[in-house]
């Protein structure tokens, strides 16, 4: 990496506090909770660029694509979290968000040396899943030099399949291989180059924002309400209850009844307003 590139990281430059190990607890998580508040107001500079990639999005799902994550570490664990829980929240069906991390699924519990280093790894998994044109991939790095991400993505647009990036440093070499890039600059963190930190923090909320949006644009919402969420656990099936409840201005017994046969909110809404 030539100097100019790496004068670019900030996620790498020293933090702006010093003898951390001096500090009383109560000063650790004062100055911590001070760092984290700068990043919505980051995110908040970068709403254009999300708005762009969520329209994308939105549109090449409608027509059967795919959104896939893909990165290394905290960044591709991120991406496996907000995949994994599009189908339960919204009931989309499995295998329309994807999340790919270096090194497998081993990586997700336990790091796997040297996985992010590998240029071509992050395009021979996508290419298990029958990448192609409809499909949108959205690398995600922190650093923005991850070359398992940067691999994918330029092969992704060899080959005309649409990108995006999630990363935390300007000018970066993810960056330049997505057509849709979000550049979030957390600056360093509070333990230097801790990127779990503010940087991860920082790609969560835009996963949220991303996924949230798509989801919300492709139906799976009403009103307010999560209505095609799957009824996995006694707490959903309360909450889809209650659902019911609020917007057919029923008695508990007979929404829980009415969720029961039907076997979702939007289902039991639907037929008892028809």
């Amino acid at each position: 990496m030539n100097k100019k590139s790496e004068s670019l990281r900030t996620t790498e430059k020293t933090s702006h506090y010093n003898h951390l190990e001096k500090m009383s607890i109560q000063q650790l998580l004062n100055n911590i909770n001070k760092e984290d508040h700068t990043v919505p107001r980051q995110i908040k500079k970068n709403i254009g660029a999300i708005e762009k990639l969520v329209k994308v999005i939105t549109t090449r799902m409608k027509k059967g694509g795919r959104l896939f994550y893909i990165g290394a570490g905290t960044s591709g664990r991120l991406g496996i979290v907000d995949a994994s829980e599009c189908p339960p929240t919204y009931g989309i069906e499995h295998g329309k968000v994807i999340g790919l991390i270096a090194g497998g699924d081993a990586a997700i519990r336990k790091a796997v040396e040297f996985a992010e280093d590998d240029y071509s790894g992050g395009w021979n998994d996508l290419k298990k899943f029958k990448i192609n044109k409809k499909d949108v991939v959205i690398g995600i790095a922190a650093s923005g030099t991850t070359p398992y991400v940067v691999g994918a993505l330029e092969q992704c647009r060899k080959k005309k399949i649409t990108t995006g990036c999630i990363v935390c440093n300007s000018a970066s070499p993810v960056a330049k291989q997505a057509d849709y890039p979000i550049e979030i600059i957390t600056g360093p963190e509070f333990v230097t180059g801790s990127t779990r930190m503010k940087a991860g923090t920082a790609q969560k909320l835009v996963l949220n924002m991303i996924s949230t949006a798509v989801m919300i644009k492709l139906g799976r919402v009403k009103g307010n309400k999560m209505v095609d969420m799957q009824l996995t656990n006694n707490k959903l099936v309360s909450r889809g209850t209650r659902m019911i409840m609020d917007e057919l201005k029923v008695p508990e017994k007979k929404a829980a009844l009415l969720l029961k046969k039907y076997g979702s909110v939007r289902a039991a809404i639907k037929n008892q307003k028809a």
